[in-house]
């Protein structure tokens, strides 16, 4: 890739274009910002707004435990396969063309999503919807990079920018509620319809094409590289938790690892490489990337089966669920606004190692979780892991999109985003796994019939279904027994959610010493 590369503490050097203080803001850049911040809201809100859905979805397509989680990380998986290649691509054709084609792209598939009628074809069309999501986050991020020029603006942008992504996550549980409160689970994708209208016809007049001016050509082999290892790899991780180490889980991970390795080898040698791999030897850098998918680890895990504990154990209605997660998006909504401010005021290590640290807390206080903990806890810990992700994430985003020149915003902002997925799918694969295994050992009481416990065990919303049809006795201890496993199941993954969070803390804070905001701060 061409084009200066600037110093880990993000101070630019000067190159072609003039420093990035040389140019004058470009007018409507505030409204420019508010369509990419519909694309970012509507990709975050579908990783999560599923959560709820699931046990109509698990009614109506009796998909099986491991079809159920490939429904819920599929779409994930694929988006941090294919960020690095579509930011790279964006970077040549033009961040403004991907990211409308794709919106286009992101309507179309949405539908075939609503109307699956088995789940195989879910599975399918959510990974369809991941290509074309693929195509949204890099080059949203990418476009606020080149729309300003001011750094204390941009870290405002990113800010808003960052609050509605992890904001989207805690909103899809709200916006699915009211949904599935009135319709039937397929109006959860059929909302995005009429956003990627909008976005696409006030984004052609609103938004500006930019590309890099010399990229050279898009290298294919490195595009199936990074998408064949980092979905191998996920993939071994994910199966490996649920499954043990079975020798297809081992070629898996052995196929991952080699494909990565691969991908680092030529993208080293090429003149124009997917992606500039010197930027990984900025400490900052590496550590804001680390910071960034291990925070959305963090939080996606918990949203996603606090949706299930709220609706299957608490017994609420999905729109009253969706409302009690509402404090994670006020948290992260507020924080992200902040934090270039915070950062700059105290410091980036301790703003993204407090950010970490307040969600590994949050994640250990839910290790003493119960079947009737009440909601005035559920609701601080969501609103401290909200916080937490808001800081967090937002000022790691700042710090890997001013490491690099505005030429390779694509690519730079495709990191930042493989870490945000990344983190989504491991969080749900990782975390879920631990759910899922406990749960699956849960004690048949007696006279449940083999057929109806096979069932019960597969999911918790497969228990509730299977209790409803069986004698109220014999109902009630199948689904008491099976609640009192997935809180089981559910602290434990919180305690491994905890340990993981706070040792990324600590690493944090050495990772990123030093490093500065552009325009200021430590």
């Amino acid at each position: 890739m061409t084009g200066p590369i600037e110093s880990p503490t993000g101070s630019p050097s000067s190159g072609p274009s003039g420093g990035p203080q040389s140019e004058a803001p470009r007018p409507g850049r505030w409204l420019a910002l508010t369509v990419l911040v519909l694309a970012v809201l509507l990709v975050a809100i579908d990783a999560t707004v599923l959560g709820l859905a699931t046990p109509f979805l698990s009614e109506d397509l009796r998909p099986s435990g491991t079809q159920l989680l490939w429904i819920g990380d599929i779409y994930s998986f694929v988006i941090a396969g294919l960020l690095v290649s579509m930011g790279s691509l964006g970077d040549r054709i033009g961040r403004k063309k991907l990211l409308l084609t794709g919106s286009v792209a992101f309507g179309a598939v949405s539908v075939l999503n609503a109307y699956a009628t088995s789940p195989e074809m879910m599975i399918v069309a959510r990974a369809l919807l991941g290509v074309a999501g693929a195509t949204l986050m890099p080059s949203t991020l990418a476009l606020i990079r080149n729309i300003f020029h001011d750094p204390k603006e941009r870290s405002f942008a990113i800010g808003i920018w960052g609050a509605m992504a992890s904001a989207g996550a805690a909103v899809g549980p709200v916006v699915g509620g009211f949904l599935l409160q009135h319709f039937w689970w397929g109006s959860v994708f059929l909302i995005n319809l009429p956003v990627m209208a909008v976005l696409v016809l006030v984004g052609i007049k609103l938004l500006p094409e930019s590309r890099d001016p010399s990229p050279g050509p898009w290298d294919l082999p490195s595009v199936a590289l990074s998408m064949i290892g980092i979905v191998a790899v996920v993939f071994a991780i994910k199966e490996g938790a649920a499954n043990g180490l079975h020798w297809y889980v081992l070629l898996a991970a052995a196929v991952g690892a080699l494909a990565l390795v691969w991908f680092v080898r030529r993208q080293l040698t090429l003149p124009s490489p997917l992606l500039d791999m010197r930027l990984f030897h900025h400490r900052g850098f590496s550590g804001a990337v680390l910071a960034d998918l291990l925070t959305i680890l963090g939080l996606s895990g918990l949203v996603f089966f606090l949706s299930q504990f709220l609706q299957l154990v608490q017994d609420r209605d999905p729109l009253e669920a969706g409302l009690a997660e509402l404090p994670a998006a006020v948290g992260a909504v507020t924080a992200g606004l902040l934090a270039g401010k915070v950062a700059r005021r105290y410091s980036v290590r301790s703003v993204v190692a407090g950010g970490l640290g307040a969600i590994g807390l949050s994640l250990a206080v839910m290790v003493w979780l119960e079947s009737d903990t009440a909601y005035p806890i559920l609701g601080a810990v969501l609103l401290l892991v909200g916080v937490g992700a808001g800081f967090s994430f937002t000022v790691t985003a700042d710090v890997i999109l001013s490491s690099v020149p505005k030429e390779q915003a694509g690519a730079a902002s495709a990191v930042s985003e493989t870490a945000y997925e990344l983190g989504a799918a491991l969080g749900i694969a990782l975390l879920g796994s631990v759910v899922t295994g406990v749960y699956s050992d849960f004690a048949t009481p007696e006279g449940v019939p083999a057929a109806a416990a096979t069932e019960a065990h597969e999911s918790l919303g497969g228990a509730v279904e299977v209790a409803a049809d069986l004698p109220a006795d014999t109902g009630g201890a199948l689904l008491a027994s099976a609640q009192d496993a997935f809180v089981d199941g559910l602290q434990i993954a919180s305690g491994v959610g905890a340990v993981v969070l706070l040792a990324t803390a600590v690493a944090a804070w050495f990772l990123l010493r030093g490093q500065r905001l552009e325009g200021g701060g430590h």
